[in-house]
């Protein structure tokens, strides 16, 4: 029996979706830029996308851009803002962020910038009147993460976005691991800039999206330059069968996402009752409503994370650690050292992030192989 329980990090690209692409690739393989049928065909696959993105976060079309994935939309909201200015400003990120945000930061912080990193407290949660207070008059953006990606947390995005919209400031989120089981609606919550990737709700790896406030759109300087697609501010051909996929995705995730965040929700809850006995398994991040409701995450007080990951797998288990591996070294997961755990909790920690194609007898087996490992761990 093998399980997948680590949706966090990519999700099976959907059947509908493959398919879909297929016929892209077979018969709308033209560049977009071309003036000629095959060009308009293309053209037309595009744009149909954009209008399924824009849907999915009752966006106007024309703020929708294509790119890469989640990395690179963070990336040129980081990047292009700060390109703008001819002197270093003023950003503010989450202690918590992603490391597409986090690098960037620190990149900017090392030719002048000054970076503001709010603390969070053991949840993970920012608090809205750290936000207030770290605000300054040269400050030119402020990045929160919608979801947490490692501990699973909802930042409260509404009150942060409201500050900066009184402040006068950009607010970007990274909403990479929130859209599909969040409903964002950017008409109603105050975001400027908001980044998605495809692989993350059924789509296919290496294509994703970044909304841009069209009132703000001036605002931002493309870090690609050439032949001027997507408005501009993402030169070269689109990827059209992966756009059109990204597209496709977006529409069934807008269908689904009531359904799926119910059954999702049920699932993780009945997770957690059943590892709720395991001596020395502490959770990990919000719980409830703050939380996403696919997501997992607990530490171990003795047993290294990778090493449960590595067991989990030998018995068909596909799950997560926080922590990295660089060089051959297990570091300690840096989400969880801002947290306020020590760096064996912060390397004991493990995440299950669960799917569509998860079921009630996945969660009982999952848990019953995790009471046998720690048991004969421990």
């Amino acid at each position: 029996m093998q399980i997948y329980l680590d949706h966090g990090a990519t999700t099976p690209t959907r059947h509908e979706v493959i398919d879909f692409m297929a016929d892209v690739m077979r018969s709308q393989w033209g560049n977009p830029s071309s003036l000629h049928w095959w060009g308009e065909r293309s053209t037309m696959v595009v744009e149909r996308s954009r209008l399924q993105v824009a849907s999915l976060l009752n966006a106007d079309p024309e703020g929708v851009i294509f790119t890469s994935g989640g990395t690179e939309s963070d990336n040129m909201v980081m990047m292009g803002i700060a390109r703008q200015y001819s002197t270093p400003q003023h950003m503010i990120v989450s202690s918590v962020e992603h490391s597409a945000i986090r690098l960037p930061a620190s990149f900017l912080a090392e030719h002048g910038w000054e970076i503001t990193y709010l603390p969070v407290d053991r949840l993970g949660l920012v608090n809205p009147q750290d936000l207030q207070k770290a605000l300054r008059p040269n400050t030119v953006l402020v990045s929160i993460i919608a979801a947490q990606n490692e501990v699973g947390t909802i930042q409260p995005i509404e009150k942060i976005g409201m500050i900066c919209r009184n402040a006068n400031v950009l607010f970007h989120t990274d909403a990479v691991q929130a859209i599909g089981k969040l409903a964002i609606d950017v008409q109603f919550l105050p975001i400027d800039l908001l980044s998605i990737s495809a692989h993350k709700f059924y789509g296919t790896q290496g294509i994703g999206a970044l909304y841009i406030n069209p009132l703000i759109a001036k605002k931002m300087i493309p870090l690609m330059l050439g032949g001027g697609q997507e408005r501009g501010y993402r030169s070269g051909t689109q990827a059209v069968a992966a756009i059109a996929g990204l597209g496709l995705a977006a529409e069934l995730a807008e269908q689904e996402l009531d359904s799926e965040t119910k059954r999702l929700t049920h699932l993780r809850d009945r997770l957690y009752t059943l590892l709720a006995d395991i001596p020395d398994l502490i959770p990990t991040g919000a719980t409830g409503a703050a939380r996403l409701a696919n997501h997992l995450s607990f530490y171990h007080k003795y047993i290294d994370g990778r090493r449960l990951v590595r067991e989990m797998n030998l018995a068909g288990i596909a799950i997560s650690s926080g922590s990295a591996c660089s060089s051959g070294a297990i570091e300690p997961s840096p989400i969880l050292l801002q947290m306020g755990y020590s760096e064996t909790e912060a390397k004991n920690s493990i995440r299950l992030t669960l799917g569509k194609a998860n079921t009630e007898a996945d969660i009982e087996w999952t848990s019953l192989v995790m009471h046998q490992i720690l048991k004969v761990s421990h």
